[in-house]
């Protein structure tokens, strides 16, 4: 179903972030946003303001209303504060962006309003605004396209779609584009993104990025709240997914199913579709219907969503799963990350 081009409930994006690198200075005197010098480490910011501090790119907005600064403690790390504000995003990262995976930590304390932490960031061709909303306090928004869920990084996020109409964007004002969101069900305050997880997981849903402009670790809230966090950030170790040499997954990429058993049950893996940087896997379970799948990747490769299965991981390249009522069959997506070689499998009953 298509929903209709609104705004998101309780807030309107009223915006003028950073701008493409080619009209960088032009357009953010258009927007009323400051250029500045290099900051350096414990540099308070408390007005509209973008800049590069130890090599990493930096973004302070605020609507106005209300009260918010950003503190640079180093070139990876700030911390922010706000109270009464009516919209403000503030964060460090990358300008360009990419794919890679991110680690973060940090704390979000707030009362009030909505407010979050994500990994957010623009994309254009198409023009796209991203959000992985790893924390918050008072609800996130929900508004627009329900597109289902997906599982990474030992978590389950719901991913929305929703479409801005006559709005500020990177390349000006007046801007149509989609807003894709992954809200993570469970709050947490550190961990890996794996970042490209989600950008397949969007693409296997027709949500596709396009070229990567800057990408923050934000801390935004709106609505009037008042809060503070402290927000440390890293580039992961993954590679940046190469969209697979062979498009056919191999070990196992032949009509021939591969199996796994020894504990009272057999799980059997199938191939299922396809794209050019993700693939399907089927499994069939027989022998028990109260069974453990145990699925062990080929690094760097990742499972990035499920359906059918109560699905859990005790660590990176390990997943687990369990019946959910769904009967014996079960699927899930890998993001290959330029590792095609399929996962093995073994099934134990209860």
């Amino acid at each position: 179903m298509n929903e209709a081009p609104d705004q998101p409930q309780g807030r309107k994006r009223r915006r003028t972030r950073l701008l493409l690198a080619g009209a960088a200075a032009m357009a953010l005197a258009a927007a009323g946003v400051a250029l500045t010098s290099p900051a350096h480490a414990a540099t308070q910011i408390c007005s509209n303001q973008t800049g590069n501090n130890g090599g990493m790119y930096y973004q302070m907005w605020t609507a106005g209303q209300g009260s918010a600064c950003i503190t640079l403690n180093s070139s990876n790390s700030y911390s922010s504060s706000w109270s009464g504000i009516g919209d403000f995003v503030a964060g460090v990262g990358w300008n360009p962006g990419s794919t890679q995976s991110i680690t973060y930590n940090g704390s979000l304390s707030a009362s009030g309003g909505t407010n979050m932490v994500s990994l957010y960031g623009w994309s254009t061709n198409p023009l796209v605004e991203y959000y992985v909303t790893e924390n918050y306090v008072g609800s996130p928004n929900y508004s627009g396209q329900n597109m289902g869920t997906m599982t990474s990084d030992g978590g389950t996020y719901t991913i929305i779609k929703h479409q801005q109409v006559n709005q500020p964007c990177i390349t000006g004002n007046n801007c149509t584009f989609w807003q894709y969101l992954a809200i993570r069900n469970s709050p947490r305050s550190s961990g890996t993104i794996t970042f490209s997880n989600f950008v397949n997981a969007w693409a296997s849903k027709g949500m596709n990025l396009g070229s990567m402009n800057y990408q923050i670790m934000a801390t935004e809230a709106w609505g009037g709240g008042r809060g503070s966090s402290n927000i440390t950030v890293n580039h992961g170790s993954n590679p940046t997914p190469t969209g697979g040499g062979n498009p056919t997954p191999t070990g196992g990429g032949n009509p021939t199913p591969t199996t796994g058993g020894g504990g009272g049950c057999t799980a059997t893996l199938s191939a299922g579709s396809k794209g050019s940087n993700w693939y399907n896997l089927d499994v069939t379970v027989s022998g028990s219907s109260n069974w453990t799948v145990t699925v062990n990747m080929v690094a760097p490769a990742v499972v990035y969503n499920t359906w059918n299965t109560s699905a859990s991981w005790p660590s990176q390249y390990v997943m687990v799963a369990k019946p959910n009522g769904s009967g014996n069959n079960f699927g899930f997506t890998v993001s290959p990350n330029g590792q095609w070689t399929w996962p093995s499998v073994s099934c134990s009953s209860s």
